[in-house]
């Protein structure tokens, strides 16, 4: 059965809806990443640690606090 008009044109709208809205998230979270990386570099590395390194230890001290 042939789709209507109205049906074709209402998923074109959910589809460029979606992309639109992972577009805006993917760059609203690639932000926070990098403030965070920023905040942990400033303020939470110890000597010679990666950013990297610092939040792999911020998270097993987290985890031992649980």
């Amino acid at each position: 059965m042939a789709k209507s008009k109205l049906v074709e044109a209402n998923e074109k709208i959910a589809e460029k809806v979606v992309d639109t809205y992972k577009k805006m998230e993917d760059t609203v979270v690639g932000g926070y990443a990098k403030i965070e990386d920023a905040f942990i570099d400033r303020y939470l590395t110890k000597d010679g640690e990666t950013i990297e390194e610092a939040k792999a230890r911020l998270n097993r001290e987290h985890h031992t606090l649980e």
